[in-house]
């Protein structure tokens, strides 16, 4: 049996009729920049998250640094998120001209450890930049109240979670901006790259859509900006995934609670972790080896026996030659855990469509091997 990690294929096909009756309507209206298809899921998505605004933009990235400029955040400023997660979120504080701070991530979630952030704290920060890393809620409350209390800006990064929720709050509802990702292996994506920024703050709103298009509130007039808007064709696809997003999420959960208590016993393999009172939705359902040497031997394992399983992120930010240090990034504390995440995750199949055997067959190699370490 082969398990493939993506299911974009036979999601196209289970709704197709909706995703080609969007794009059909786009193609035939003659509008395919900034047009009506785009305003349409704008709404559809901020109702979606019950906040004011959506504003689509060209990709997860740009969502993120287009939330930093429309918030003042710029050179000399210094925003605090983690280091295991991809490249972007830091990449984006960088374009900005701010300084990302490292600190570490909480042992079970993953996401940005809250006891860690008021020790990184100086004159110069910001903004705390939590990440809901694998479909998880970072601790908002916690997050929201640190921020507060040092008068601080929250902005989520929400590339990975789209329908989860926290134990008595949203996402969105404790940030001044939340952005998201809509590459095609995201639990909501499009068939290509495609972003957004969702907020309750009328000033982000402004600035955000001034500033996708080339400094433009109106046909002709431009100030200082860029070009990243999100076009129609793909606002017409994630139009016709939303309506299916919860549904999906909760087969995601499905897989994912069988792989829980089928893995449960292994001894050489750490499961996820999920918050009580809150709601996962496993865009990627992450396990960790117990040592760092032991993930290829599993990864070639399940590679030979037809399984394509994957790593995010084994290479953790502050580990990548390109990230520029000095004035660009600093660490504060140890960063073991997100260490420790990177160096020993491996994602295994998880999108709505897996079939119960495939599911089943996953598991069995995977105690397969965790035997096999046993015995040696």
């Amino acid at each position: 049996m082969t398990v493939p990690f993506y299911g974009h294929v036979k999601q196209y096909h289970n709704i197709k009729s909706e995703i080609d009756a969007n794009i059909h309507e786009v193609l035939e209206s003659g509008q395919y920049v900034m047009g009506p298809m785009l305003k349409r899921f704008e709404k559809e998505f901020a109702d979606y998250h019950g906040m004011k605004h959506a504003i689509g933009v060209g990709n997860g990235t740009d969502a993120l640094w287009l939330s930093f400029m429309a918030l003042g955040i710029g050179p000399g400023d210094e925003c605090i998120t983690h280091p295991n997660t991809f490249f972007a979120t830091a990449e984006a504080i960088w374009i900005a001209g701010a300084t990302a701070v490292f600190v570490d991530s909480d042992p079970k979630t993953n996401c940005i450890d809250p006891a860690k952030i008021e020790a990184a704290i100086t004159p110069k920060t910001k903004a705390i930049v939590p990440v809901h890393l694998y479909g998880q809620c970072a601790d908002m409350k916690a997050i929201r109240k640190i921020a507060d209390k040092h008068k601080l800006l929250v902005i989520e990064d929400n590339a990975q979670a789209i329908g989860a929720r926290g134990d008595g709050f949203k996402i969105g509802e404790l940030s001044d901006a939340v952005c998201t990702s809509f590459i095609i292996q995201k639990n909501l994506g499009t068939f290509g790259d495609g972003g957004a920024v969702v907020t309750n703050n009328d000033q982000v709103d402004r600035h955000v859509r001034r500033l996708r298009n080339h400094g433009s509130e109106k046909r002709s007039c431009h100030s200082y900006g860029f070009n990243s808007r999100l076009d129609d064709i793909h606002a017409a696809v994630l139009s016709a995934k939303l309506k299916h997003i919860d549904a999906g999420n909760d087969l995601r959960r499905k897989h994912a609670a069988r792989y829980t208590a089928c893995l449960k016993d292994a001894q050489n393999i750490t499961l996820p972790y999920e918050v009580p009172g809150y709601r996962h939705v496993f865009h990627l359902y992450v396990i960790e080896t117990k040592r760092p040497e032991q993930r290829r031997p599993l990864l070639d394992f399940l590679s030979k026996n037809g399984i394509d399983a994957k790593c995010h992120y084994d290479i953790a930010i502050h580990q990548q030659e390109g990230y520029p240090w000095g004035k660009g990034a600093r660490i504060v504390g140890s960063i073991a855990n997100a260490e420790r995440n990177a160096g020993c995750c491996i994602s295994l199949p998880m999108f709505p469509e897996l079939t119960a055997e495939e599911v089943d067959y996953t598991i069995a190699k995977t105690l397969e091997w965790d035997r096999t370490v046993g015995q040696a």
